[in-house]
This record gives C-alpha cells, structure tokens and sequence, in this order.
C-alpha cells in the first residue's frame, strides 16, 4: 500500500489539524496557569490592590478586562474544541460556563436583590467550569487504546492527568467547607482565592501537557539500512 507523501493535500490538513488542537490545548493551559497571577500582580502594580477574596473578585479591580476577556478566551477555546463526541460534550459544557462566569459577575459587597442573583448564576458556572475540567483531566486525558500499549511518557502523563483532577476537586471541597465557616482570622490570608489559583494551575498544567508542550513522546526515526 502506498504511504501518503508530504505533498498529498489530506496528510497536510490532517497535520494541519492536529496542530490546530495542540494550540488550543496550549492556550488554555497559559491561560489556566497565568490568570490569576497576572490579576494578582496586575492589581497591585497598577492600583496597589491587595490580594481579592476570590479571583472572581478582581471583577472589581482595575482589572475587570483582563478577567473577563481571558474568561472569554477560555470559552471560545473550549466551544471551538472538537475531537471525539465525549470530548465536544464536555468541552462546550466548560466553554459556556466560562462564558457564563466573564458575563455574570460574582456578589460584591453589600449587594442588591439582582446582584445577589446574578452571583448565584456566576457561582452555578464557576462550579460546573472547574469539576468539568477535573473530569476533563481525570478521565478523558487517561483514555488509552488497550490494542496499544502506553508508552513510559503516558504513564507518566497519566498519574499527572489524574493528580491534577483530584487536587481540583479537592480545592473545590475546601472552598465549599471554607464557606460553611464563620468569618475568622483564616479569612484575612484569602484561602479561597489560592485554593483557586491552585485548581486553576492544575488544569492549566493538565492541558499543556495534552498540548505535548510537556512530556511528549519520543518518535523514533525508523534506522536506515
């Protein structure tokens, strides 16, 4: 059978394509990975902002376009993600979430009626963005084709895959008990927001290596006789 040579136009767009997915996957990881780093800094340097109760708060900092426009990008990211028919499902469920936490913002202080409700949606969409990305990494990036055995870098991308969802769920279960608690001394250190920059650098880290920016597998050029 004859191979496709590197002019034939459908093995160019299938590298085409390929490509198009590694991007995508590595603009989210940047984004999950940098975001909250960059309203943290940001903040402070340009208005002297200390850290905010969430990162959801600096909604209402001088950084308000940043959050929401990366927010955005997340979700244009994740609605134009397609791959396999789980892997859709899932990805628009996220991308619209993301979309729902850049346009409803969280609870400020002293809120309305209104204010309250629309942070009740923001919340709704936050919650389902992170546990569909702990899913996202934790049994989607783990499938493997038993025909196929993994190679030592996918094992290794593997146990990765699996940490990352799990300190993702973990972070959202400690938010939760942190919100059940009264007000205390804690609350002045902003837990909540580190346990979620954690959960965000999680699966920022979890999609940048599905975008083989780490761990990629070592392709062996076939020995020339």
């Amino acid at each position: 059978m004859a191979s496709l040579s590197r002019t034939d136009p459908w093995a160019q767009s299938e590298g085409s394509l390929a490509l198009s997915y590694l991007g995508v996957r590595r603009a989210i990881g940047v984004i999950g990975i940098l975001l909250p780093f960059v309203l943290l800094i940001g903040a402070w340097l340009i208005d002297r902002v200390g850290v905010q109760a969430s990162i959801s708060d600096y909604y209402y900092t001088v950084m308000r376009n940043v959050f929401v426009g990366s927010m955005c990008a997340n979700g244009v990211f994740f609605l134009s993600y397609r791959y396999a028919r789980v892997d859709t499902v899932l990805a628009t469920v996220i991308g619209l979430a993301a979309i729902g936490v850049a346009l409803f913002p969280t609870t400020p202080v002293n809120p309305t009626s209104t204010e309250i409700a629309i942070g009740t949606v923001h919340f709704i969409c936050a919650t389902v963005f992170f546990l569909a990305l702990a899913g996202y990494s934790y049994f989607i990036f783990t499938r493997t084709d038993p025909a196929v055995p993994m190679t030592p870098q996918k094992v290794k991308r593997n146990v990765i895959y699996r940490v990352c969802g799990v300190v993702i769920v973990v972070c959202l279960v400690l938010i939760a008990v942190l919100n059940l608690l009264p007000p205390g001394p804690v609350d002045d250190l902003q837990p909540v927001f580190w346990l979620e920059t954690i959960a965000s650098v999680s699966f920022g880290v979890s999609w940048l290596i599905k975008g083989e920016t780490l761990l990629k597998d070592v392709v062996k050029s076939p020995t020339t006789l």
